[in-house]
This record gives C-alpha cells, structure tokens and sequence, in this order.
C-alpha cells in the first residue's frame, strides 16, 4: 500500500498520473501465467498491515488538489450514474475513492474498477466469506483495529482500509498489479480476479 508515497501520505497529481499509466499499460501488455489457482480466502494481515491501516483511520479526510478532483467527478459522476442513482450517494463515493486512492497513492481509476468487480458499488454488499462494503473488507478487521460494527458499511471507513489495504499488496507484488489485485481477491495463484479488474479499467473507469 505505499512506496516513496506512504500509504498514511498524500500523493501528487503527477504522481498519481504515473500510477494510473502503469495500470493501464498493465491491461495490454502480457504477462506471466501465475501458478495453480488458490482458493479464495483473505489471510490475517501481518503487524505491518495493521500498522498501516490503523495510522490511515487517524488522518484528515482532505482533497489533496481540489481543482483536480471537480474535473475529475465531473467526468466519473456521468459514468457512475446507472448505477448509483442517488446523487448525493454518488458524489460521497466518487469524493471518498478520489480523496482516498490519491491519499494511497492509486490511480482512482483502479480503485472504481476493484469496487465495481468487488461489491457493483452496493455500499451495503455482504459476501459469502462475510466481506463488507463497497471494497469488500474482511469483518476481522473490526477486531483487528477495535471498531464499531457498522463500520465497514461506512463509505469512507471502508474506503480508506480498502485503499491501504490494496497499496500494500502493490508494494508486496514491487508494483505487480496482476499479482496484487490477486492478493487484494485471496486469490492469488488465478488471473481470473485481476483480469475481471482490468477488463473493469479498460472499458468503463479509464482516465480521459
């Protein structure tokens, strides 16, 4: 979850373009067939996970260049309207998915595709293996970082941990999306899940 820029750090624009190259250059270019799919299944974070997710829950919630994100929403409000019909709902996840991948130092653009595979942007999604929210977090991180119940259901909670939470698989794969998105899934070992994702990127949450 965070490089140079740390995952409890605010990232420039510039540096958050280069991120949001990367990512698009990984949907075309090939990469090597991972192994034998894995179950899907989120193993408990290790101390540094947890160090991590804890220093994001403390920080500010703050824009880091506010011009930047109205053009940004603008463009992405259109695209998400079908299929989050409330405006003020809209506006909250596309305001906290800017604020946040920014935060972490991702391209907002990926992080709209993970959510879209992850939960279809249903902020109330619950999934068989009883992760939550928008980002689809594990529940055990609500006794992991002694929080409330209700509180991956919290738009901005949920992104804030899903953002972390994937910046750190990026930079445990040295910026490997293919690797980290499987990661993200617990499913590494498949390109199922990270295709899916890039498919997500490439058609529907690119940057113009």
């Amino acid at each position: 979850m965070c490089p140079t820029s740390s995952a409890h750090g605010a990232s420039s624009p510039g540096r958050v373009s280069r991120f949001a190259r990367v990512a698009c250059l990984a949907v075309l270019t090939a990469l090597a067939v991972l192994p034998a799919p894995a179950p899907a299944a989120s193993a408990r974070p290790d101390p540094e996970l947890r160090r991590l997710l804890k220093a994001a829950l403390d920080e500010p919630l703050t824009f880091a260049d506010r011009f930047e994100a109205e053009v940004w929403l603008t463009d992405m409000a259109g695209r998400l309207g079908s299929r989050v019909p409330d405006p003020a709902e809209r506006l909250e996840i596309l305001t906290t998915v800017h604020r946040e991948a920014t935060r972490a130092g991702l391209p907002p653009e990926m992080v709209l595709a993970v959510i879209d595979v992850e939960s279809g942007f249903q902020r109330y999604a619950v999934s068989r293996a009883n992760a939550q929210g928008l980002m689809q977090v594990m529940r055990f991180w609500l006794a992991e970082l002694d929080m409330p119940g209700y509180a991956l259901l919290d738009i901005q909670a949920n992104v804030r941990m899903g953002c972390t939470i994937l910046r750190y698989y990026y930079d445990k794969e040295r910026g490997n999306w293919t690797r980290a998105l499987a990661r993200y899934n617990g499913s590494l070992g498949s390109r199922a899940y990270p295709d899916k994702v890039f498919e997500r990127l490439r058609t529907r949450w690119f940057r113009q």
